[in-house]
């Protein structure tokens, strides 16, 4: 079984309006050799939720990564998606924003969601995909980790004015040719997400941000179209996914079922 793992790195110009996002990608596969849950767990035959009616055609999307067949690499809408979060720096604010961005982006691809509480596990790149010890005989749930500079230096405000927002990724399992997302990490910057609420009076931009990972976590990439929230370079008004971001979601909603992972 190959796994294979993609990271998004999302950047912001502090304290400038309109707030000017700067992104850097970066994709690696990693051989990972786990022992794997049991086949299955949680399936279902058929998908679990429907993706949102497109509110008019676009093609301003893009895909992270695309199987031999030329569908884009997704999570199985048949079982639903378990996250946790590690609270250990988590804003008041924080599940507020989170349960936003979960909900937008569970509308817009069908994707069941499944909040499974708290945890203390630390988001790592080389974070094992099964752990029975911790989680189960499952796949691991999605990691969402609040940190700060102190423990993550590449939190730390840059002398360029840029500040390192979220780390978001997937990883996937399966045949070279034939992959299905089954868990992710996203890392959030506390002190940077709650400064960019308190500077613009509201958490909509912040939001914004984390919608904008969770985008990159169910497989969508970067678009050169400015209007949409998927813009590497989004401006302070892109809170929502727009019409090229929600037609990307709803295919992503509607990947294969795979049992067999």
């Amino acid at each position: 079984m190959r796994v294979f793992t993609v990271y998004h790195i999302y950047m912001i110009k502090q304290l400038l309006l309109p707030v000017i996002l700067a992104a850097a990608v970066a994709s690696s596969g990693i051989a990972y050799t786990p022992d794997r849950p049991t086949p299955g767990v949680d399936a279902s035959f058929h998908p679990l939720g429907t993706p949102q009616a497109s509110r008019g055609p676009s093609t301003a999307y893009a895909f992270l990564d695309h199987n031999d067949d030329g569908a884009p690499v997704s999570y199985d809408p048949c079982r639903p998606i378990h996250y946790v979060t590690r609270t250990a720096n988590q804003p008041t604010i924080g599940p507020e924003m989170v349960n936003e961005a979960v909900d937008a982006v569970s509308q817009a691809t069908g994707l069941v969601f499944i909040n499974d509480g708290t945890t203390d596990e630390a988001a790592s790149p080389k974070r094992p995909l099964f752990q029975p010890e911790r989680y189960g005989d499952r796949w691991a749930p999605v990691l969402i980790d609040w940190q700060t500079a102190d423990e993550n230096p590449a939190m730390t405000d840059r002398p360029d004015g840029t500040t390192l927002m979220g780390i978001g990724g997937s990883a996937a399992a399966g045949n070279l040719g034939t992959k299905s997302y089954v868990t992710g990490q996203l890392q959030l910057n506390a002190p940077a997400l709650v400064r960019m609420a308190v500077t613009l009076g509201s958490t909509d931009r912040a939001s914004g941000v984390i919608k904008h990972e969770l985008g990159h976590l169910v497989g969508l990439g970067h678009v050169q179209d400015t209007g949409e929230l998927m813009n590497a370079e989004s401006t302070a008004e892109s809170s929502t996914y727009q019409d090229g971001d929600l037609a990307g979601l709803a295919v992503l909603g509607q990947g294969k079922c795979h049992p067999e992972l």
